[in-house]
């Protein structure tokens, strides 16, 4: 009823979480993992809000109809470590958080995912264009906030 993948549907969440680069993602723009959830740079960037961050559950979760609150639970408090992270790292002027479900509700890849922005003064970021970026623009992104939570793994460096 809410779920909305096709059936040979490969999903490019999962495929990065085992450790697998996708189309757009790679294991370089991973900045955090733990048992129950990932962070890791978004590859599509709003133009004056670079490096914004994407928290998702380790499980194959489609969207918010199906996620456990405690998986839930685990997402939001690194949320909240994300955006101290935000502030310290990136000197932005604050943050904001969004996510998405079912096509009328935007959603365009089928795992649950939190957008969290970095936000920065007059940044018109729900109006401004969204753009792909490279490996290469991600990694002092990603960097930086590899070594703000003191997450390394082999593949990331």
């Amino acid at each position: 009823m809410y779920n909305h993948a096709p059936s040979d549907y490969i999903c490019p969440v999962c495929l990065l979480i085992k450790g697998n680069d996708n189309p757009l993602s790679k294991q370089a723009d991973i900045v955090y993992k733990d048992e129950f959830i990932m962070a890791f740079i978004c590859a599509n960037w709003k133009v004056n809000n670079p490096g914004h961050v994407l928290i998702v559950p380790n499980q194959h979760v489609e969207n918010i109809y199906e996620l456990p609150v405690d998986l839930s639970n685990q997402i939001h408090a690194f949320e909240i470590d994300l955006a101290k992270a935000f502030k310290e790292v990136y000197r932005c002027d604050g943050v904001s958080s969004r996510q998405h479900n079912e096509p009328a509700g935007s959603q365009d890849t089928w795992h649950y995912h939190l957008h969290v922005f970095p936000r920065y003064r007059d940044d018109n970021l729900y109006k401004s264009p969204s753009r792909r970026s490279t490996p290469e623009e991600r990694k002092p992104y990603a960097d930086l906030l590899r070594g703000y939570f003191g997450y390394s793994d082999a593949t990331t460096s």
